[in-house]
């Protein structure tokens, strides 16, 4: 047999026409149309069919923290590919308890509280395992989630996302989640003002536990009927939401009082993207269970999971075969999310992050006084996020954030004379957020060719 591999060589043309006739238009590429297609990827930049370069500011939904074409991690995937690529899971490999047992230690450094590791493929499904950890625990379905939340969308998660448009076509949902406001501070859904606020949804929150007639609570036992509260530490699909100070802390403290769980998703937002291992790191308090996956082998393969505290988890409680996928703790995922893992131990990335963070944000700052159209500027880390209005700098404007993201698709903008793109993601709950994720490693001078690129599109698309 001949084992030389050999490229597809296609036209864009063709590739489109293939992909219109044999693909489901069920996934998020036909959100666009034409789709866009991509040749190859290095560093910040994927690159197009004509060799035009993109900088990438969004860098797969905050999957691909370390940069495309990591060397490291690629050698490691090699290596994997070389020794032992496949094993089902029902065996154990020897990075698969490796990686377990850096993120349990690196997890009980940070929050004072040894737990355990289960691995699965995506983050949607390490979603899916949390809640079977909560519902085997404590026997109740019910959950608490935020408005603007986004947790996947397989069947489970979309029950505790809040967007009804992810759940419209698929029938009842008996156990969809208690969806509460987010403290979205720029469009406070109370018309509170964060400086004086006093927290205010957070009081509104409790409300919902002082009589039984709120439905939440039997007051005569101090018993909930929902079970566990899905929290984003910072809303990702929502728009890059960041809390206010003391806004987590206090409600903890109202879970707690309840017995309600508190799972942090950090499948966005972990593995220092906004300059903490996790992002509930910055807010005081301490997670029951933690969802992640994305960044943990740099998207270079399909793997997720939760850590959990260790009374929840305990083998007598979640016993073999309690949940399973077939590609769970692969070897060549583990073995990337081990590398990766070792180099997050290696080199000091939180003040990595947070110095490039801070000089991001700054550019940010500046271009919003140059350009009325530039709302809301925040940022954690590397987790930024600009809102694109009308001129009143408040409205949202769809129709601009679409013009924009459009333009810096075609190719055509300019940096230091040579042509050039810029791929961005949007969210927020009016869909007219620019949110950042730039690789981690990403230099001044490409933070100053986006703040360029982005100056151009905003002049462009006004």
């Amino acid at each position: 047999m001949d084992t030389t591999y050999k490229p597809i060589n296609i036209s864009d043309e063709e590739l489109l026409k293939i992909d219109d006739e044999y693909c489901s238009h069920g996934d998020t590429v036909h959100y666009m149309t034409p789709p866009k297609v991509f040749r190859e990827a290095n560093g910040s930049f994927v690159i197009d069919s004509q060799g035009i370069e993109y900088l990438d500011i969004q860098m797969w939904y905050s999957a691909c923290n370390f940069g495309y074409k990591n060397e490291r991690i690629n050698n490691s995937l090699k290596h994997s590919i070389d020794t032992m690529p496949q094993l089902a899971s029902q065996f154990i490999n020897p990075d698969r308890s490796m990686l377990a047992k850096k993120i349990g230690d690196a997890t009980e450094k940070r929050f004072g509280v040894k737990g355990r590791t289960h691995f699965n493929v995506g983050g949607a499904q390490a979603v899916e395992d949390a809640l079977k950890i909560v519902r085997n625990h404590t026997g109740k379905s019910l959950m608490f989630a935020y408005q603007g939340g986004y947790h996947g969308r397989t069947l489970g998660a979309s029950a505790i996302t809040s967007s009804y448009r992810y759940r419209r076509r698929f029938g009842h949902f008996s156990d969809r989640a208690h969806f509460t406001p987010y403290p979205y501070c720029f469009r406070c859904p109370y018309g509170k003002k964060v400086e004086d606020c006093n927290l205010y949804c957070v009081k509104q929150f409790e409300k919902n536990f002082e009589t039984e007639y709120q439905s939440f609570l039997d007051v005569k036992t101090n018993e909930c009927e929902f079970t566990a509260f899905f929290a984003e530490p910072i809303q990702g699909t929502g728009g890059y939401v960041i809390p206010p100070k003391g806004y987590f802390q206090e409600m903890k403290k109202i879970l707690d009082r309840y017995k309600i769980l508190l799972v942090s998703d950090e499948i966005q937002m972990g593995f220092y993207r906004t300059g903490k291992l996790w992002a509930m790191e910055h807010f005081g308090v301490t997670p029951d269970i933690i969802t992640f996956g994305k960044a943990l082998t740099n998207g270079m393969n399909p793997l997720s999971g939760i850590w959990a505290k260790g009374e929840l988890i305990t083998p007598e409680k979640f016993p073999p075969g309690s949940t399973h996928s077939t590609f769970s703790s692969n070897p060549m995922g583990t073995r990337s999310g081990l590398e990766v893992m070792t180099m997050l131990e290696e080199v000091d990335h939180e003040k990595l992050v947070m110095d490039k963070g801070a000089y991001f944000l700054a550019q940010l700052k500046d271009l919003q006084k140059k350009h009325k159209n530039i709302g809301d500027v925040d940022g954690l880390g590397l987790a930024l996020r600009a809102e694109v209005c009308e001129a009143d700098g408040y409205t949202p404007s769809k129709s601009i954030i679409d013009k924009i993201m459009n333009e810096g698709l075609k190719g055509d903008l300019e940096y230091r004379g040579k042509k050039c793109g810029l791929v961005i993601d949007v969210g927020g709950y009016k869909k007219n957020v620019i949110t950042i994720a730039p690789s981690l490693y990403i230099t001044n001078e490409e933070i100053d060719m986006s703040i360029e690129l982005l100056d151009q599109l905003f002049i462009r698309c006004k």
